[in-house]
């Protein structure tokens, strides 16, 4: 079968060999685990229950997790066992299933979903993803996820194009959003705060680029309003191999990260999240060589 699941639409044969993202047919983990650094209404007091999947459909250049998106570190499970975690996270406490960089492989994923529903899973499952997505394979997900925790990493298809390889990025990451919203709407909340549907967007700032994310967050808030949550950030971390591109091998300033809040005050995004302090550490990267199962 052709594999048309991201917007690369290798269509390659992922029995017999891999595509862009660099996984076949078996579904590939690099870490499930309780995760407490996600956005408090999702992580909570107990923890996210993470399951960080192998490869990536986007790839882009600053990956803080390199090892697992272009490295494609891991250890292969069946669907069997992947549904198990999914239990195993819910019976540690997790407040939801956070489904990391997904994509690849959605369908293995709702064949898990369906045998761990059947034996009791009842948590929110969230789809983490970098927002680089087909409508078709949203459409895919109807009924099987909760909460929507996409990146919408670029307005400029030029900087998608030079840090991600994908130019048309902008296009697709608004059309799957729209969809993405168009399944679980407005955002709602349970009795302790805690995200049961709905969508938050994620935005890295990068280095140099705060005119970009002030075209992001307009984009977003003039859609969207506060019908959606979003999640600014300053986590970008200069990895080794970010030394090839010398415009961003250096972490955001903190006037770079205030103005780009600043902006988003001042255009009245009220439903947002923003990082305090110096996250900008390899610290908050997690160990992929460490399985809790």
């Amino acid at each position: 079968m052709k594999c048309e699941l991201c917007p690369r639409m290798c269509g390659v044969n992922r029995e017999d060999v891999v595509g862009f993202c660099r996984a076949n047919n078996r579904v590939k983990i690099a870490r499930a685990a309780l995760h407490a650094w996600e956005e408090p209404c999702i992580s909570g007091e107990k923890g996210s229950g993470t399951v960080f999947f192998s490869g990536c459909t986007l790839k882009c250049v600053f990956c803080q997790n390199y090892a697992l998106s272009h490295e494609n570190s891991g250890k292969e499970i069946s669907v069997e066992r992947l549904a198990e975690i999914f239990l195993e996270l819910q019976g540690r406490g997790a407040h939801n299933i956070n489904l990391v960089t997904p994509t690849h492989y959605v369908l293995q994923i709702i064949e898990a979903l369906k045998i761990a529903k059947k034996k009791g899973l009842s948590i929110p499952v969230v789809y983490n993803s970098s927002g680089y997505e087909r409508v078709e394979t949203i459409d895919l997900l109807k009924g099987y996820v909760n909460i929507y925790l996409p990146d919408f990493k670029y307005f400029s298809n030029e900087l998608a194009k030079n840090y991600s390889g994908a130019s048309q990025y902008f296009e697709i990451a608004s059309a799957a959003l729209k969809r993405m919203y168009q399944q679980v709407g407005k955002p709602e909340f349970d009795e302790n705060g805690m995200l049961k549907k709905g969508i938050v967007v994620r935005h890295l700032v990068l280095p140099g680029f705060t005119e970009d994310s002030k075209r992001v967050i307009r984009y977003l808030y003039e859609t969207y309003g506060n019908n959606i949550y979003l999640s600014i950030m300053n986590q970008y971390t200069p990895l080794p191999h970010v030394a090839k591109y010398p415009e961003i091998n250096r972490k955001v300033t903190e006037e770079e990260y205030n103005a780009v809040v600043d902006f988003a005050c001042d255009l009245g995004v009220e439903n947002a999240f923003i990082q305090e302090g110096d996250t900008a550490e390899e610290s908050f990267i997690p160990d992929f060589e460490s399985f809790d199962f």
